[in-house]
């Protein structure tokens, strides 16, 4: 016995009234994607918000390994966000994470575009709302 192939097949119809909402162009250009990941956005967040931090406060704090947080430490001082300053005290090794001014403006401007996109989201909610 042959089954037939659409009969069990069901018509899906395209929900009405459907709109895809986009955040605004000058709200979604723009992502610095080097301070959106999420252990290179908690470095320059707390460096911003205590000043000078050893590496092992940042490892701590930020619950990430040696080897992230050296990585991504470098990635953050080649753009020129932070300042990476090693050194010894006696035979103990001491690196210290600074954050730069570009780093402080990198940090705005990001925080400024997060609200734009926040705000683009909110928007047409509001509107349907009424």
């Amino acid at each position: 016995m042959k089954r037939q192939r659409n009969a069990s097949k069901k018509k899906i119809t395209e929900p009405q009234n459907l709109k895809v909402i986009k955040a605004s162009d000058s709200a979604s250009n723009g992502m610095d994607g080097l301070i959106h990941e999420r252990s290179r956005l908690g470095i320059v967040c707390m460096l911003a918000a205590n000043g000078k931090t050893s590496f092992s406060d940042l490892k701590n704090h930020l619950e990430i390994s040696d080897g992230n947080l050296s990585v991504h430490g470098r990635k953050l001082e080649e753009a020129g966000y932070i300042r990476i300053n090693k050194s010894f005290s006696g035979r103990i090794p001491r690196t210290e994470y600074e954050i730069t001014e570009t780093g402080r403006r990198a940090l705005r401007n990001y925080l400024d575009h997060m609200e734009r996109l926040i705000d683009a989201m909110k928007e047409p909610h509001r509107n349907n709302d009424q």
